[in-house]
């Protein structure tokens, strides 16, 4: 392959291979920018930006969640916080596709703790800030009809979430107008990842990214750093991500109409792609067919082959994952695994559970097909699992919504059960119910760093 020959090379160059002439251009390029990086430490833009990296030599220091004697910059305690949001594809998702909160709570969180005490930010402070990074991310989403399709280019959140981290944290710093402008036009320099990345462990780092370099940008106009007026409006701007960018005006102040109140999002039972929330749903239900007649095990000998009907997303589509992240990106193991356990969990992605003879056995029979009017989209795709045994007959399911899409959301003691599950793993019990408390509670909370 190219990157292949590029590691080669990388790996096989060394000193022997450097001629004469390479040796003597490239002195004089060292010492033109060693001059130039001298006489740059008078501009303005260095004087700001040495002004605002104050901030990784002083006592300011937030926490990195479920650590409490581990404390880090702001920047870098968002940076971490967001990995953790991602690390397994277990937030929520959106439509148009993003994962919309996993960018702005980090950032928000470590920047509200770095404000002196004296400036307390308040719950309903963090709130608005929180709404707002989510607000300008599904605005520049519908600024595209491409992105209402799953993505196959950049990674969203590295496009919106990066922008909505940076006008969150705007809006928690109380920036005025002009410096509102620059912190999108900063954060749109710092935006953008390839979705190759995706089923590995570098996508997590795409929203940890993500919320770090949005308060970065925040920090940064607050110094004065001064980018592109007109960033949103432009096709070299924002619009570089998307064919079809057709940016609108936001609707007038009086009555603003928020997105998030006309489309909420999807919050996930298992941590997987969103898209394979249909196949485990339509599999669960085919299993329970098959079982019906087989003492509750699934008649494995019996089965001739497996057929999902799902959208054509490629990155979704790996017939043998070989680690926990590709299997998370998995229509065929998701399917295999739902049939095998009934259900889809956190367990289901553990190496001993990945590599089961019994599954494996499964994932050979496992075939896709793309029907050609199951788009992919999170607002209209489906999925349907048909098993056909030895004996020729069929069990099928189709799934329409899944439990925990937007059209079918989750209870509220089911989200608070996957809370506690989920935050149990770190912290005891009093933790866990004090900020299930604190969050219920938010818009009256005076200093928001309790949480």
């Amino acid at each position: 392959t190219i990157t292949g020959n590029f590691a080669n090379v990388i790996h096989g160059l060394n000193a022997n291979h450097l001629t004469d002439q390479v040796i003597q251009r490239s002195k004089r390029m060292i010492l033109d920018t060693l001059g130039v990086g001298l006489l740059g430490t008078s501009t303005e833009v260095y004087h700001k930006v040495t002004q605002y990296s104050k901030i990784y030599s002083s006592d300011i220091s937030s926490t990195i969640w479920g650590h409490l004697d581990f404390r880090l910059p702001p920047l870098y305690a968002a940076f971490v916080n967001g990995v953790a949001v991602h690390s397994m594809d277990f937030d929520d998702t959106w439509h148009p596709a993003t994962h919309p909160s996993g960018t702005v709570l980090p950032a928000v969180i470590a920047l509200s703790e770095a404000f002196p005490q004296k400036q307390k930010i308040s719950g309903l402070d963090l709130l608005l800030a929180f709404n707002v990074g989510i607000e300008v991310q599904g605005r520049l989403l519908r600024f595209s009809r491409e992105a209402r399709n799953i993505p196959k280019r950049f990674h969203p959140p590295t496009v919106v979430g990066t922008m909505g981290s940076a006008a969150a944290c705007a809006k928690l710093l109380a920036l005025d107008q002009l410096k509102c402008k620059n912190a999108l036009a900063i954060a749109a320099s710092y935006a953008g990842a390839p979705l190759a990345n995706a089923a590995t462990q570098t996508k997590p780092l795409h929203v940890g990214n993500a919320a770090k370099h949005g308060l970065e940008a925040a920090c940064l106009a607050s110094q004065g750093l001064q980018g592109n007026k007109q960033i949103l409006d432009m096709e070299s701007g924002i619009g570089a991500f998307y064919t079809d960018y057709n940016p609108q005006t936001l609707p007038t102040l009086q009555s603003y109409p928020w997105l998030l109140d006309q489309q909420d999002v999807a919050i996930k039972r298992f941590p997987a792609h969103l898209g394979t929330h249909w196949v485990a749903d339509a599999a669960s239900s085919v299993r329970r067919k098959l079982v019906e007649s087989s003492d509750n095990l699934l008649p494995l000998d019996k089965i001739e082959k497996i057929i999902l009907k799902v959208p054509e997303v490629k990155y979704v589509n790996r017939p043998s994952p070989t680690s926990e992240h590709e299997a998370r990106h998995s229509f065929q193991f998701v399917a295999c695994s739902a049939l095998l356990d009934g259900s889809t969990s956190v367990q289901s992605f553990t190496g001993e559970n990945m590599h089961r003879p019994a599954l494996r056995e499964l994932l050979c029979k496992t075939q896709l097909e793309h029907p050609p009017n199951n788009t992919p989209s999170f607002e209209s795709l489906y999925c349907e699992v048909s098993v056909t045994l030895r004996d020729g007959n069929t069990i099928s399911d189709r799934c329409e919504t899944f439990y925990g899409h937007w059209r079918k959301p989750l209870k509220k003691e089911d989200l608070e059960k996957k809370f506690q599950t989920n935050a149990s793993s770190v912290l005891p019990t009093e933790a866990t119910e004090g900020i299930i408390e604190t969050v219920y509670n938010l818009e009256n909370v005076e200093d928001c760093s309790v949480l």
